[in-house]
């Protein structure tokens, strides 16, 4: 038998999260711009916005700022600082309420399995540009490319390993390699081979022959470049069985594990292209689910999954089955749904038992017509239905809308903006379109929707359609999430709070943190929303006279740097 010592290489995994859109434009001309946490390094606030550092509340621990930036190990993105660490620390889990990135785990679980030692780098390092890389160096580096979206950010990646491992051998794997891996290996010299698809039994396989100097055409799933005639060799693509395959396992503890219960999808969302990257839709059964939640609960502490799969609750037949099953596992979870799988207040009666703690949605829309576009094949109504459903239940929800998908009209927007602005209740995303990702089925429609872009080679953030363009589809995001914000008391869309602690108020309810964060978004977003500087007053003071109801109140800054 091998064992791990004999297998020695120094091996770098560099995979995480995809680079952030900026979505500052949200918090122009905002008090939040003048925050430390949004922009370190600030200076004194500006006298004509409000300082919202000045805020304090008096809790069971004593007088606290109401702002109190989140630890950077309590962050999900951006990533301030390096975490190299191997696969065994456990050190994946930061936190009690931070999971561990689903690609990474699954592939640290796999290259522990095969008896490889690896260090870790997360991509998110590499879009913020921060220090604390690996000094040494590598015989492979493994570069994820599940979350790279377009040409510009897989250029910047593998740019990254080329200038600091030149030596190193480049192997990408994940969405996007996988469905333009033609393209990057002409482009990228650099990349000597590309995983497509499952990497369970091609990766082992691969860094098994580059350890040996054994040939590597009878690996299975993989992609390279022949140095001596630059044709492009593959070889054949083949699944795994997720029911037969052990899901991943690290040694350690994880108060919070992701979770993959399927791969591919079964539906064609022209917005997605999530699958055509595994054509093959292969899902595990109620069964090995239920078993592999009891597992990380024994095995590593687990007490909360999150089910990163397109849509955790389907098919329909194996929900049915699953939920009796949970109950009776006992592990508190969260996952993504669609809106028509939320059928009926039995449904959502059998999630609560099954401890369901929060789901996901993505309405997209609430016009029909813009719906039919997008080949969503769900109807507003089922979305209406879905949110009320859930709005009745202890299960938490987050709602995502779009604006601007091609074909889609302001006046066609509308019947979204209205529901937002006039029923919706929960936190929930608007989104303007983006066309960053090269490989969404939309393009099929170009012609229909004399759709145009004028920066393909970028993230495609400036476009036009028959309906609107990009400009407009950001001033209509930016003016209805103006709407709900003064309009709507109980609509919430998180643009701020992701650098600070939530809840706000630790020892109070949940139904009072609510209203305080809203109370709180009004006041951060009163200069930015209005421009006359007697309403600006006036709504500032009615505001802070609503958060002394809950013993908050002002007190001097902290000095600043």
């Amino acid at each position: 038998m091998t064992t791990a010592a004999s297998r020695r290489m120094n091996i770098l995994l560099v995979s995480g999260l995809g680079p952030e859109f900026p979505g500052s434009a949200l918090l122009a001309g905002s008090s939040f711009e003048q925050l430390p946490a949004a922009s370190p390094g600030v200076g004194p606030a500006r006298p004509d916005r409000f300082d919202m550092s000045t805020l304090r509340t008096t809790e069971a621990e004593g007088c606290l700022p109401l702002l109190r930036p989140r630890k950077a190990s309590d962050r999900i993105r951006p990533v301030s600082s390096v975490s190299v660490s191997r696969p065994t620390s456990g050190s994946a889990a930061a936190g009690p309420h931070l999971a561990p990135h689903l690609t990474t785990f699954t592939l640290q679980s796999i290259l522990e399995a095969a008896g490889y030692a690896h260090d870790t780098f997360p991509t998110e390092n590499i879009w913020a540009g921060t220090g604390g890389e690996p000094a040494e160096d590598f015989d492979v580096v493994l570069l994820s490319t599940t979350f790279v979206w377009d040409r510009a950010s897989l250029a910047k990646c593998v740019r990254w390993v080329q200038e600091r491992f030149p030596a190193s051998l480049l192997v990408l794997g994940g969405q996007y390699s996988n469905l333009k891996y033609r393209r990057v290996l002409s482009e990228h010299p650099f990349v000597r081979y590309i995983v497509r698809g499952d990497a369970e039994v091609a990766l082992p396989m691969l860094l098994d022959a580059l350890r040996t100097g054994g040939s590597v055409g009878g690996i299975p799933n993989l992609a390279w470049c022949d140095p001596d005639t630059g044709k492009v060799c593959c070889t054949e693509v083949q699944y795994i069985d997720l029911d037969v395959v052990a899901s991943p396992s690290l040694t350690g503890n994880f108060p919070v594990v992701p979770y993959e219960s399927m791969r591919g999808c079964p539906f064609s969302c022209k917005y997605c292209s999530f699958p055509a990257a595994s054509p093959k839709w292969r899902y595990k059964s109620a069964e090995k689910i239920a078993a592999d939640f009891s597992r990380y609960r024994a095995e590593n502490g687990a007490q909360y999954m999150k089910a990163l799969d397109s849509t955790f609750t389907v098919p329909p037949i194996r929900l049915r089955s699953l939920l009796p099953m949970l109950s009776s596992v006992g592990v508190a979870w969260e996952a993504y749904t669609r809106a028509n799988s939320i059928r009926d207040k039995i449904t959502v009666r059998s999630l609560e038992d099954a401890h369901c703690r929060a789901l996901s949605i993505g309405f997209e829309s609430m016009s029909d017509t813009t719906l039919d576009y997008m080949r969503k094949q769900v109807r507003a109504q089922a979305n209406r239905l879905a949110y009320e459903l859930l709005a009745g239940s202890s299960i938490q929800y987050w709602i995502s809308f779009i604006v601007g998908y091609p074909g889609e009209s302001p006046e066609l927007f509308q019947a979204t903006r209205d529901f937002l602005v006039s029923d919706y209740s929960g936190q929930f995303a608007l989104y303007p379109f983006m066309l960053n990702d090269e490989t969404m089925p939309v393009w099929q429609d170009a012609a229909r929707f004399q759709l145009e872009v004028f920066d393909p080679d970028g993230e495609s953030e400036h476009w036009r359609h028959i309906g609107m363009d990009s400009e407009t589809a950001r001033d209509l995001q930016i003016r209805t999430l103006r709407e709900v914000r003064w309009k709507n008391s109980h609509a919430m869309q998180r643009t701020w709070q992701h650098d600070y602690e939530l809840p706000l108020l630790p020892a109070r309810s949940p139904a009072e943190n609510t209203v305080v964060e809203k109370l709180v978004d009004r006041l951060g977003m009163v200069s930015a929303d209005f421009t006359e500087k007697a309403e600006i007053k006036d709504r500032t003071s009615s505001l802070l006279a609503s958060l002394a109801a809950h013993g908050i109140g002002r007190h001097p800054a902290e000095t600043r740097d």
